[in-house]
């Protein structure tokens, strides 16, 4: 087993390039035939997997199949695909996860959104079903090193987030500061990771008139599981909202822009009677929530996930190495237990070839002697030997796994006393990828299919389709829900 990781991210890619390679990031890992979890973020997307094998061939094999899905998912030329991503493999792939998950590698150094990402991508993984015990063991570590430098030291006290930055620039452009927030109208679209955190944010900043608009439906399960006086908008409520509003956050990520026309005639910035306040629009979408032709509109000022990148404050030195000091320690101490662990195969095959020698003396003697009292002190006194003389290789073993050594102890196990260590069976997922079962799925959940379902004709697909243009069977959560269909 080789750990390898395709790494694509803000550092040499454009954030619009990014959300391309991120399209279908979600049923990634269960299109390839190996252990993966995938890492999608606003500005980095990141494949941790493991081959199959150990030789450089395998390696490449499972770069290949994971770039050849990615390009399938994303629509992008596989050449192109196969350029953006960096590969880092073992030791390479591990330091880099431990310091992407503590914030060392973003855009806003010292982020602590990042970490949550990381924890998420795993409970997904585990979900799936594409994870395994060393992939599993990974991420883990990664996160618990993640809270190490939270808790520790100086840069994870800042408190520093990309959606943070992005209202500092918010409240410096309208001139106000931290003053603009106590008074401003905001609307905040969508109701994922980062529309939680801006909801947050602006709560802890004195906004206290926030509505929260989701084209899924799902803004008013949003709002009732936060806290904060927020308020979910539906469709017709908007033009009011974009009216009257000073902020507009896009956190949503959908396939559909907002143009520079729809918000000109939603804000009401044109007609007989135009608004005369500014507006300011934030979009932390990696896809864009807002086209950039919003940035031309007069009275209107567009802060992006490019802007936030740009305008983020740099952190003292000090603070990052002290960052840096304990997550190169984490990463020693995962590095050298797993190597250790590695000399595991080999510290069996002894204990069992020498176990077997034992047996087979001990056997002659009792077909000898008989089962008495001396032949007993023998075995007793014969094992105390043995386990005095496996002491020593034993330790030695680990020494020298931690040392990247193991194949040369394997090797003076074959060369000297003819031992073979067997060869571990081929990395496996922990369980095969999987659909969700009907038990599953949450009361809530159900009845939102239920309601959803009301509005498809009978025999249709969705209330987008007519009847007859796909075919496909319910899932068993759903079949035997009592629906009144429309018309």
């Amino acid at each position: 087993m080789v750990l390898i990781s395709l790494v694509a991210t803000h550092s040499e890619l454009d954030l619009e390039t990014v959300g391309t390679l991120s399209s279908g990031a979600a049923e990634l890992a269960g299109s390839v035939h190996m252990p993966a979890v995938t890492l999608a973020t606003c500005n980095r997307m990141e494949i941790y997997a493991e081959s199959t094998g150990s030789s450089h061939d395998d390696v490449q094999s499972t770069r290949e199949q994971l770039l050849d899905v990615v390009a399938e998912t994303s629509g992008l030329d596989r050449e192109l695909v196969g350029r953006s991503f960096r590969t880092l493999v073992e030791d390479d792939a591990v330091s880099h996860l431990f310091e992407v998950g503590a914030g060392l590698d973003s855009a806003v150094i010292g982020e602590r959104e990042i970490a949550g990402q990381v924890r998420k991508s795993l409970a997904d993984a585990q979900h799936a079903g594409t994870i395994s015990g060393n992939l599993t063991k990974l991420f883990e570590t990664a996160s618990r090193t993640a809270k190490d430098v939270g808790t520790r030291t100086a840069l994870g006290s800042r408190g520093r987030s990309i959606v943070s930055v992005a209202l500092d620039i918010a409240g410096d452009m309208r001139g106000d500061g931290a003053a603009f927030y106590p008074r401003a109208k905001v609307v905040l679209i969508g109701t994922g990771a980062y529309s939680g955190t801006s909801l947050a944010q602006l709560v802890e900043r004195g906004v206290t008139d926030i509505g929260v608009f989701s084209g899924s439906g799902r803004a008013e399960d949003f709002v009732a599981e936060r806290a904060g006086g927020a308020r979910a908008l539906q469709m017709q409520e908007l033009p009011a909202a974009f009216r009257e509003a000073d902020l507009i956050i896009g956190c949503s990520g959908g396939n559909r822009r907002i143009t520079a026309r729809e918000v000109e005639n939603l804000a009401g910035l044109t007609g007989s009677s135009p608004r005369v306040k500014p507006l300011t629009v934030v979009d932390l979408a990696l896809s864009h929530d807002f086209d950039p032709d919003v940035a031309e509109l007069d009275g209107v000022d567009l802060i992006t996930l490019e802007s936030v990148k740009m305008a983020a404050p740099g952190e003292t030195e000090d603070s990052v190495q002290e960052a840096r000091d304990v997550v190169a320690s984490a990463v020693q101490t995962y590095l050298t237990e797993r190597r250790e662990r590695s000399a595991d195969d080999a510290i069996v095959a002894l204990r069992r070839h020498t176990q077997e020698l034992l047996d087979e003396e001990m056997n002659k003697i009792r077909k000898q002697h008989g089962c008495t009292g001396a032949a007993e002190e023998v075995e007793f006194a014969v094992r105390r030997i043995v386990r005095k003389m496996l002491h020593t290789p034993t330790v030695r073993a680990r020494e020298m796994a931690a040392e990247g050594r193991t194949e040369d102890y394997v090797r003076a196990l074959q060369d000297l006393h003819g031992i073979e260590v067997p060869v571990r069976a081929e990395t496996a997922r922990a369980t095969p990828a999987k659909r969700r079962r009907a038990e599953d799925f949450s009361a809530a959940e159900l009845a939102q299919m239920a309601s959803y379902l009301t509005k498809v004709p009978a025999g249709g697909f969705c209330q987008h389709h007519r009847p007859g243009e796909f075919a496909i069977e319910r899932i068993d959560a759903v079949r035997g829900l009592q629906i009144r269909r429309a018309g």
